[in-house]
């Protein structure tokens, strides 16, 4: 139905292979015990500390069936000296909030979760062996001694969250397995994964192996030398991020389609492709792919990957963001409106706020955006509309009060902060926007509830201090609906200047070709996606990096310090206009 004659090709499972020779992987807790009591044999040492660290997620299960192969001599639990959940939630009271989805973003360490009278009494007793192998495990475990071999268990984000929803997984500390998980994961995004994530790079030059946790009892494992040149290669050279698709209240049919995806009870509504911060990175090791955060990358090669401009202006953070959003034949998004900077400064700690923009990959007739306050409307008709819709006194005429605009495939149109949005039904987005991701306020869900049968959180308190009254009509279609610049025209190239607005850090530009053309990265990373065109090859000008294909709807990065690359039409797409978008951040 969608395809109009293309065949299915995107890739849910993409990798890049790691050939160097030293680079090794291990499946299966036996293959992975027998690779770590040789290592510890070959220490040729009276005395053997082994330190297992881990991300809290990873199942504590699992890592005991790992040691008890292993055989040590003692092993100790490093988080029997955790502080008390009570002495926790004062520590973390004002990062956590009353709030079901908002918090503030912390900057603990690991160190404050433990008690410092317990944690000198296992230093002690650790002290006080003095032969054989001691393996001493736990989040954090590496807070405790100096190893002799560290092992790292990670998982991906994606993972955690599917662990909150089952109930299988807690905050750590906390014991709160059948908490909503908005709160779980609310408590994850604003105070434990900036934790983790600081201590996982506090001691990531020190990891001799790294364990893949991902799939329930079958763990990875690599070595030092594969992870190093892991983190090399996809610093240098073109990659995409492992996508993971959600199902949603108001989700579609054209990703089952286009991308494969097997049927569900209801529909999906998203796909993160193109977000860092939540997706993965796969690479295989002979037979083996292991995955990991696409987070190790961001933190550990930020200037390689981000570009020194970039860096100095972000830090380690990764500043784009590109996902899927789909409502072809589902309903519309939530009436929502972001944060100013000013404002998700003050509240929650971030440092940028979350400006965003829609790309229309695809549309049915009557697809429409809402976008904008109509003219002469004020605060004080917009927001007691919507307290009394909230209430259930009435209807919320969305119409009567916001612009509703038709759309078409290939628009663009964009969505700084405060402006009042939401994509209609029967549109298929590709949302390029800034990194911040869950700062939605929702002022009107259409009379809906979750998939879970709860309401969906609705802020209109905290929505009505960022609303832009200034953004009417007539300012709306001048400056945020495919405001587009035609940058250069020849037999062989269009170029297009697509936005952002001039409010927003983003430049996207889009490009129509049937033939190479040479890319620059511009100083800044590239997140680019194939809007058009079956398949492309990215290729270096230099050798430095092998081929590269993409399929169409797929986002991918190419790192900054790659410089000039070449794109082309290959495959199905050979002699054929293909098109990419590709989004930078302005120097």
């Amino acid at each position: 139905m969608y395809f109009n004659g293309r065949t299915a090709n995107y890739d849910k499972e993409p990798y890049l292979e790691i050939t160097q020779k030293d680079a090794q992987a291990f499946q299966g807790f036996e293959e992975i015990a027998d690779c770590l009591k040789m290592r510890i044999k070959q220490l040729q040492k009276e005395r053997v500390i082994v330190v297992i660290d881990y991300y809290h997620g990873v199942r504590q299960k699992e890592i005991e069936k790992l040691i008890d192969l292993i055989a040590p001599d003692q092993s100790i639990f490093c988080e029997t000296a955790k502080i008390e959940e009570e002495i926790l939630g004062q520590l973390l009271h004002h990062h956590i909030t009353d709030d079901r989805v908002f918090g503030v973003l912390g900057t603990h360490t690991m160190s404050e979760f433990y008690d410092k009278k317990r944690q000198e009494e296992l230093q002690k007793e650790i002290e006080q062996f003095k032969e054989g192998v001691l393996i001493v495990y736990g989040v954090g475990a590496s807070l405790f001694t100096t190893p002799d071999l560290l092992v790292y268990g990670d998982l991906s984000r994606w993972e955690i969250q599917f662990r909150y929803r089952s109930g299988e997984l807690d905050n750590w500390g906390v014991g709160n397995f059948d908490e909503d998980i908005l709160r779980k994961y609310k408590r994850g995004y604003f105070v434990e994964w900036r934790m983790l994530d600081r201590h996982k790079m506090q001691i990531f030059d020190q990891i001799d192996f790294l364990l893949d946790t991902n799939v329930k009892d079958e763990p990875k494992m690599i070595n030092k030398d594969a992870l190093d040149q892991i983190m090399d290669q996809f610093s240098r050279q073109p990659f995409r991020l492992v996508p993971y698709f959600d199902e949603g209240i108001w989700g579609g049919r054209w990703m089952e389609e286009v991308c494969q995806l097997e049927r569900k009870e209801n529909n999906f509504a998203w796909c993160f492709d193109g977000v860092p911060e939540e997706n993965s990175i796969h690479a295989k090791i002979g037979d083996i792919i292991v995955e990991m955060p696409a987070m190790n990358l961001v933190k550990r090669k930020p200037k390689e990957l981000l570009g020194r401009k970039v860096f100095s202006r972000f830090g380690a953070e990764f500043p784009i963001r590109f996902d899927l959003l789909d409502t072809m034949g589902g309903g519309n998004l939530s009436l929502q409106v972001h944060p100013l900077t000013e404002y998700i400064q003050q509240n929650f700690g971030m440092h940028y706020t979350q400006d965003e923009s829609y790309y229309i990959l695809d549309a049915d007739e009557g697809a429409c955006v809402y976008l904008g306050v109509k003219d002469s409307i004020t605060e004080d008709q917009l927001i007691p509309a919507l307290e009394r819709a909230q209430e259930g006194d009435e209807l919320f005429d969305a119409e009567k009060y916001i612009n509703k605009i038709p759309i078409k495939k290939h628009d663009h149109v964009l969505i700084p902060a405060g402006t009042i949005h939401c994509s209609g039904s029967d549109a298929m987005v590709l949302e390029i926007s800034a990194t911040p991701y869950i700062f939605t306020m929702k002022l009107w869900d259409w009379e809906r509830v979750g998939l879970d049968g709860k309401p969906r959180p609705v802020n209109i308190e905290r929505g009505s201090h960022s609303i832009q009254y200034d953004r009417t009509t007539k300012w709306v279609k001048d400056n945020l609906i495919s405001d587009i610049k035609v940058l250069e025209n020849t037999k062989d190239l269009k170029v297009e200047k697509t936005g952002l607005h001039e409010l927003e850090f983003i430049e996207t530009k889009r490009y129509w070709f049937d033939k190479k053309i040479c890319f620059d990265t511009e100083e800044s990373v590239n997140m680019l996606n194939l809007i058009e065109g079956e398949e492309a090859v990215i290729t270096s000008v230099d050798g430095s990096f092998e081929p590269y294909v993409v399929h169409y709807a797929e986002t991918f990065i190419v790192p900054e310090c790659v410089g000039e690359y070449e794109i082309s039409p290959c495959g199905r797409s050979e002699n054929k206009q293909i098109a990419v978008i590709k989004a930078t951040v302005r120097i």
